[in-house]
This record gives structure tokens, C-alpha cells and sequence, in this order.
């Protein structure tokens, strides 16, 4: 997974800016993720068949999942774009933190924002179709109908930055070195399957799929790796898992340019980039530069674009959005401030229990704490009405489980009835609590205290509670956020009225990630939104073998959840499919590990008033680093009065 450069920023949280979209380009470097790897899950792709040796294959430039592709072979640019865009000029941005390494796929290091934007895969998708690949490195994909196996055919032209061609090897190397010294849980899920790779010559290369696999994701899988080159990596005596100052070569847009170690980091724009003019690329990668800034903290983030030292901002603070622009440059014009609808499925912000942890392993605890969190005094006093409140992993989607389980949902849960939670057969899919105008909500109270008495932890005489050996439960809330105290405090308060002795505890960047990664954290905020198709990153999230990773923060270990994400990834058409993460969604919510937070469906964007983009935008991207411009005339003028 590679996390958003927003950081734990305002109440937005640790990567909240990322979304759902997977499309959104400005990344941070992180680590790679199934559900990235294999975004656009699919069965076919309709644009073509021919005969070929070994009986009837599909030669297409591309797969969608169910139904046809919206773009033809031949299309001469995506919908979304400005095919006439000018290139040029500089997008900058901020991010939280420093970094002390340009290796995005290691957890050793805090990799650079953007580490990965010059690695290029063979199937790309877009932003304005679910579950659609198109070849990008690749010029065809070639499969059976039953989908066992995969050719795919590289472009004559597709070449790394130093000029060397991308090679059927350098995608066999890539798939190797990411399967023997990738993420554990990627290896295990990645190892589950792929049976073979071939290099069959210089452009072709075949993936064999492993037989009892679902086979609805596998051609995007084998397709949506990052491909590294392989002469890069040996010359260099490379490793995967370790730190690296220097950035991996790639095939992509953009190169490394400079950096200032720890407080900013630049990529421009390869010139003599081999895909410039593919369809797939018509009008994007537009900037010459794209500049990432590094702040320290939120509000000093905020204060540096006021005083321009970037110029792009997706505001994450309601307190901010609703009360701070109103400086000098948005007076004088010189700032945009817009809010853009956001299509994608809400980014599962919440407060993410640790059930690796003793006192979390009673369910009636788990509801408890979550009863606690007041969500409607928080929105009102603290977010301007701004937020509506999380209540499914597919919110601001059609694949949120509603009321109570359909007779086809009954259908696959009832075969998992003794591994289910209480009330998920019978009971309307698990919201979180309302509470009242007050910031302590009584009725939950004393709800949440009848709960804690039954789950075994009475108040004592001092108020505290306390388990049958004289155990005080204590939760910690890890955070390293400055302008999250004001959501997290009163939350800590509550819990305090009901005998718990909850503790708010600050950490910087650097203790965050390393808190998280050795799973040492009581409760923390994460990001536990998924896919309009959900693919094989389900189980890094939430399978019973990612539990020592990094995805799975909460330690989740479920048969039921294990079977129903297999159920998912072998639905063969989107009713089957929906289904399947209903009844997912609904047993993940009622098994409470996590206390939902907030979301908005739009984008809250502030830039300086040079950049350009195409209107409408596209339903799951807002693609300020891929699809936007900039006019050089807007930003001669800002600078000659002053702007910057």
C-alpha cells in the first residue's frame, strides 16, 4: 500500500486524501498492495477473438470485468482528458514528515512521496470505468476462455528512462523479486496464484494460473504489476527489502530531479518518455515539475501555502475549510477554493482496534468503547457540518449492506452460522451508535456500562474498571497528529466517564510508523475503505494470514470472514459479486474492531489560480498530478503581482 502524502493531517486522518480511487496519482512511497496490483479484476475482455494454436483465444488491448470495455481499439484518447492540453510549468504539494528513502515497496525507511510515479505496469486502468484494464507496456494480452493462462506482448517501444527496452525478462525479474522479497502477505496471496512465468521471447510473456484459484482477477493480477528493470537492480546490487537513497530506474513520465533529504522531493517530466503519445497518455502528465513539500505538522503545512511555498492544497480540516481562508491571496484572488464531487467509495476512516490484544477479545468491550465516540457533536462542534458518518468498508457505494440479510445473503452466511457473530442472521447490518447535542451522551452511557459489566469489568470503588485478576482497562489512543487532539480528547474524556482509563498519547511521524508496523498500538485511525471490484487485496485487509503485516492493523483472524472473501473473489458476475460483499461487509461490521469515523463526498481543493482541468471530471479521480495543466499566461500574471 502507499500511503497519501496528506498525512495525519486535520480530521481527515492518515491518508484519507488517498480515497478509494486508486487512480489518484500523488502517493507517497509505501508498499505494495494487492488491491492496488489488482484494481480492475476482470473475466474477458470482448474486443476481439481469433483462432490461434491450441484451439479458440481472446486477443484483446484490454479487460473489464463485467461487460465491455468503454474504450475500442484505436480510441484516440480517454474521455476525461484534454487532448489538447499544453505541457508545462510546476504542480507543488505537501505531505507530513521527512523521508530517508526512494524504495516504495520496503517497510525499512519512510520512502519518498512519489517514490513509485516512474514504474509502470503492463495493464493500466482509468478513472472513469470500474473494474477496466488497458494495455500499457503491453500492446496485446492474449487468453483462453477459461483464463488459465495469460500472453502478454510488450510494445517494440516501451523503454526504461536510461533508454534500455523493457524486456519480457524485466517483467519475469519484477514478478520474481516481488514473490521472494515482497510483503508476506503478498507473497503468500501472489504464491496462491501463480504457477509459472515464461519468457517465451524478447516482447512475450506467459503467466500460468495455479488450477482451484478463482480466476475473475487473474489476468490484472499477472498484469498490474510494477515492472523494475532487472539490469538496474543486479548492476547496482539492489534488495527489495532494504532502504534505498536511490531512486529504482523506470519506465514512466516522470524522473527523479532533485531532492533536499527529509524536506522535499522533485520529479520532473522525462522528455523523451517512450509512451507520451499512446491513447491511454493523450493529455495526461501534463506538469514539467511535480514539487513535494515536507511540513512538520498540519497547521505549519497550512501557513506555508498561504505564504506560497506550494500551490496546491486538498484541505483535510474542516476548522480550516470553514474559518482560514481568508488571508491576503484568496482576497485578492490569487487562490481557488472549490469543492469537486468525489465519486470514489468513502476511504473507511476510523479509530482501528488492536485484537491482538487481550482486553479487545470480548465483542461486548469492542461495542462498548465504540458507543463512547460522539459523532454528531464532533460534526457540529467541531467539523462545521462539513462530514457524514462512515457506516460500511464499500460506503457512498451500492455494495453497503443494508437492513437485514437478503434471502441470497442468507444464502452464504447461513453455511458460516457458528463462526458469525451474534445477530448477523437476523439482525439489520450493524451502524454505529447516534448520540445527542451533548458531547457525553448518557443513554450510551449507561448502555456501554451494562455491556462492560456483563463482558466482566466492573467499576471498582475509585470508578475504574477492573477484570476479575484486578486489571484496569487501559486503551491507549496512538496519534501523531497535532490538530487530531480535538477529535481524539473528548473521546478519551468519555471513555474516562465510564470507568476506562483511556490515554491520548503523541508521537512523531517516525515513532507512528514504526508503532504501527511491530503492531505495537492499542487503537490507532486507519484506512479500511475497499474497491468498487474488490480483488485479492481483501486478504491482506482482512484474511486470517495478513495478521502479521502491516494492512491487516487490527489483527483480524476470521473463518467466516476467510470464506465469504473467497466467495467474493470467485463471483463470476456483478450480482454474485454484490452479494458476496454485502454479506462481507456486514460480518466485518458486526464483528466491531473498529469505530467508524467521517467522510465527504467531495473534493476540498485550494490552488493557486494557474491550474486548469477538464469539467466535469472523472467519477473516481481528482488527477491534479495526471490530468490537470497549467496556463503559463494565469502564472505570469500571479507572479508579476506578487503571488509568489
Amino acid at each position: 500500500m502507499m500511503a497519501s502524502t496528506g498525512g495525519h493531517g486535520a480530521e481527515a486522518g492518515r491518508g484519507a486524501e488517498a480515497g478509494r480511487a486508486r487512480a489518484r496519482r500523488l502517493r507517497a512511497g509505501g508498499m505494495l498492495l494487492l488491491g492496488a496490483w489488482a484494481a480492475w479484476a476482470g473475466m474477458a475482455a470482448l474486443a476481439g477473438a481469433q483462432e490461434a494454436a491450441g484451439g479458440q483465444t481472446i486477443v484483446a488491448h484490454g479487460v473489464s470485468t463485467f461487460g465491455d470495455l468503454k474504450y475500442p481499439a484505436g480510441f484516440p484518447h480517454l474521455d476525461y482528458v484534454n487532448p489538447d492540453a499544453p505541457k508545462g510549468g510546476e504542480i507543488s504539494e505537501w505531505t507530513m514528515g521527512g523521508f530517508d528513502s526512494f524504495n516504495p515497496y520496503s517497510i525499512k525507511g519512510r520512502a519518498a512521496a512519489l517514490s513509485s510515479i516512474m514504474h509502470e505496469s503492463l495493464l493500466v486502468g482509468t478513472a472513469d470505468e470500474i473494474g477496466a484494464a488497458y494495455c500499457l507496456l503491453c500492446e496485446t494480452l492474449e487468453y483462453p476462455e477459461d483464463r488459465s493462462w495469460v500472453i502478454f506482448t510488450l510494445r517494440p517501444e516501451a523503454k526504461f528512462s536510461d533508454g534500455t527496452p523493457v524486456t519480457a525478462e524485466d517483467v519475469r525479474f519484477s514478478h520474481e523479486i516481488m514473490l521472494t522479497q515482497g510483503l508476506t502477505s503478498f507473497r503468500a496471496v501472489i504464491g496462491q496464484m501463480i504457477d509459472s512465468v515464461e519468457v517465451l521471447d524478447d516482447r512475450r510473456i506467459r503467466f500460468t494460473f495455479k488450477d482451484g484459484y478463482p480466476r475473475r482477477d487473474l489476468l490484472q493480477a499477472a498484469g498490474g504489476l510494477p515492472v523494475l528493470s532487472k539490469a538496474d537492480f543486479e548492476s547496482k546490487g539492489r534488495n527489495l527489502t532494504e532502504s534505498s537513497m536511490e531512486p529504482f530506474l523506470g519506465s514512466g513520465p516522470y524522473v527523479f530531479d532533485s531532492m533536499d533529504v527529509g524536506r522535499r522531493v522533485v520529479w520532473k517530466r522525462n522528455p523523451d518518455y517512450w509512451g507520451a503519445n499512446l491513447p491511454i497518455n493523450i493529455g495526461r502528465n501534463n506538469f514539467d515539475r511535480i514539487r513535494i513539500e515536507y511540513f512538520g505538522d498540519y497547521q505549519a503545512a497550512f501557513e506555508g501555502f498561504k505564504a506560497g511555498a506550494y500551490t496546491f492544497r486538498n484541505e483535510a480540516s474542516s476548522l480550516i475549510w470553514a474559518t482560514g481562508y481568508d488571508f491576503p491571496a484568496l482576497e485578492k484572488g490569487w487562490i481557488v477554493k472549490r469543492e469537486l464531487k468525489d465519486g470514489s467509495i468513502a476511504s473507511g476512516q476510523a479509530f482501528v482496534m488492536n485484537l491482538r490484544r487481550e482486553k479487545f477479545a470480548d465483542p461486548r468491550v469492542r461495542e462498548a468503547i465504540g458507543l463512547m465516540f460522539n459523532f454528531e457533536w464532533s460534526n457540529d462542534s467541531l467539523f462545521y457540518g462539513l462530514y457524514e458518518r462512515v457506516e460500511s468498508f464499500w460506503e457512498n457505494s451500492e455494495l453497503e449492506a443494508t437492513g437485514t440479510p437478503s434471502p441470497e445473503e442468507l444464502a452464504l452466511l447461513e453455511p458460516l452460522a457458528d463462526d458469525l457473530p451474534a445477530g448477523v442472521l437476523t439482525d439489520e447490518a450493524v451502524r454505529p451508535p447516534t448520540s445527542g447535542p451533548a458531547q457525553l451522551d448518557r443513554r450510551n452511557l449507561r448502555r456501554a456500562a451494562a455491556l462492560l459489566d456483563e463482558a466482566g469489568w466492573p467499576a471498582g470503588n475509585d470508578g475504574m474498571r477492573r477484570n476479575a485478576a484486578g486489571e484496569v482497562l487501559r486503551v491507549e489512543f496512538l496519534n501523531d497528529s497535532q490538530t487530531f487532539d480535538r477529535v481524539i480528547n473528548p473521546y478519551v474524556e468519555n471513555l474516562r466517564r465510564l470507568g476506562i482509563d483511556a490515554v491520548h498519547t503523541r508521537v512523531d511521524d517516525a515513532q507512528m510508523t514504526n508503532r504501527e508496523r511491530s503492531h505495537d498500538f492499542d487503537i490507532i485511525t486507519g484506512q479500511l475503505g475497499q474497491d468498487h471490484i474488490p480483488g485479492a487485496g481483501l486478504q491482506q485487509y482482512f484474511g486470517s494470514g495478513s495478521t502479521d503485516d502491516v494492512f491487516n492493523a487490527m489483527g483480524l483472524q476470521s473463518p467466516a470472514v476467510d470464506s465469504l472473501i473467497a466467495t467474493v473473489l470467485s463471483a463470476d458476475t456483478r450480482e454474485e459479486m454484490t452479494v458476496a460483499v454485502r454479506a462481507l461487509d456486514r460480518v466485518l461490521r458486526a464483528i466491531r474492531f473498529w469505530v467508524p469515523q467521517w467522510y465527504k463526498a467531495t473534493h476540498t481543493v485550494a490552488y493557486f489560480d494557474m491550474y486548469e482541468h477538464p469539467d466535469p471530471l472523472p467519477p473516481y479521480a481528482l488527477g491534479e498530478t495526471d490530468f490537470w495543466w497549467y496556463n503559463a499566461e494565469k502564472a505570469e500574471s500571479l507572479r508579476a503581482a506578487g503571488a509568489f
